[in-house]
């Protein structure tokens, strides 16, 4: 068996480079991640894609064998039980009362909407000439779009930005361990107050969708609801806001396609897989739990063990994609698994795409000489985790 790599690997800042150097000598590899636990990594798409969907690797927590089984329910009581951590049938029921709510015709009734957030946030930036694009453009879109989808207030916007920070990242110490504790309170007080408020008065928003949604006579219970509409406050704007900032750097550090996506507009949708496969929001899979002894790739997995697919590391893999690490915005049979494969496919995927298509589009439309206001080498990536790939800052002036 290949060496176990330590911890500090799972945060490499650059992760392309460490995880290309590691696919050489093999695409699974033994990590201590979490600490102290069995875990492995997949590399490559052979083995990753189809592990996204192997029925041997579990997404319940009641797979993991203690005691570290306690340690994953206490790091986000909020979740439990949420549709992305659970298996069939649950995870059948779930999906599907969900997907009641969360229809293409509710997701695409959004366009004009978000047009109009878009549209309005740069004409908030235009007078001063430059910006952060994180900041002032790609974090107040999303997390605008899916407020108003749930229908709760937007002014809480700056908690949910800490609450969505916190459950994503891990719990390294103490305090870290204590922040999350208490944004789980902070986040079922919040939602067990709205879901009240909704079941005693209906309104024409999601989190009514979800209260009223029935699967023959079967509604979601109340931790199911908790979960499933933190998942979707999450989901519904980190993933997003990295996806519009990962892509511009991407776009404003390859002056040719930039300036191809600029006299071909219609090449927007292939540029947004091409931002998804190239350098997409989330990085790592989140956790399966292998439910037998199994192999990959020649490699045993007991038991037990944590198996990571390294997403950012599967659409990279030069057996699949040719030139990986380059952005090609015309690239074709752009097979990515940004979204994840099979039954946990991301459901949100139609709204990721609309929000970043609208953005793009408007982004380059509205601001023609748009260009980095620093050096690309200072650039610094948020590494407090590492679930989600995103920066810290992108300056831009235009």
């Amino acid at each position: 068996m290949p060496e176990k790599l330590p911890f500090e690997f799972i945060l490499s800042p650059d992760p392309h480079a460490a995880c290309a150097a590691l696919r050489g000598k093999g695409p699974v590899h033994p990590v201590d991640f979490p600490p102290g636990m069995g875990a492995f990594l997949v590399l490559d798409y052979e083995h990753g894609r189809p592990a996204l969907n192997d029925p041997r690797l579990a997404k319940s927590v009641s797979w993991v064998p203690e005691p570290f089984r306690a340690r994953f329910h206490a790091d986000n009581r909020i979740l439990a039980g949420n549709m992305l951590d659970s298996d069939p049938p649950d995870h059948t029921r779930l999906r599907r009362l969900v997907s009641k709510a969360f229809t293409p015709r509710r997701i695409e009734a959004l366009r004009p909407r978000v047009q109009k957030i878009a549209d309005d946030l740069v004409d908030a930036m235009l007078p001063r000439g430059g910006a952060d694009l994180l900041d002032d453009f790609a974090f107040p879109l999303p997390i605008t779009v899916i407020c108003e989808l749930l229908g709760v207030p937007v002014e809480d916007q700056d908690a949910f930005r800490d609450w969505s920070g916190t459950l994503v990242g891990p719990a390294l110490n103490e305090e870290q361990a204590r922040h999350r504790g208490e944004v789980n309170l902070a986040v079922g007080d919040y939602f067990t107050a709205i879901i009240a408020e909704r079941r005693a008065a209906p309104r024409d928003d999601l989190v009514s969708a979800l209260v009223l949604a029935r699967d023959d006579d079967e509604l979601l219970d109340d931790q199911e609801l908790l979960a499933g509409l933190t998942l979707l406050l999450i989901a519904g704007h980190e993933t997003t806001v990295n996806l519009i900032g990962n892509g511009m750097l991407a776009l404003l550090t390859a002056p040719e396609q930039l300036k191809l996506l600029r006299e071909r507009p219609e090449l927007l949708p292939s540029a947004v897989e091409e931002f998804l496969r190239h350098d997409g929001p989330v990085e790592r899979a989140t956790f399966r739990f292998a439910t037998e002894d199994l192999e990959l790739a020649g490699v045993h997995i007991p038991k037990g063990s944590v198996v990571h697919i390294l997403l950012g590391a599967v659409n990279r893999d030069p057996e699949v994609f040719p030139c990986p690490d380059v952005l090609d915005i015309t690239r074709a049979d752009n097979r990515h698994v940004a979204f994840g494969h099979g039954i946990h496919f991301c459901l949100g995927a139609p709204l990721a795409r609309l929000e970043a298509s609208i953005a793009f589009g408007t982004l380059l439309e509205r601001l023609p000489g748009i260009e980095l206001d620093c050096d690309p080498a200072e650039i610094r990536w948020n590494l407090s985790g590492s679930l989600i790939r995103g920066l810290r800052t992108l300056p831009v002036r235009f």
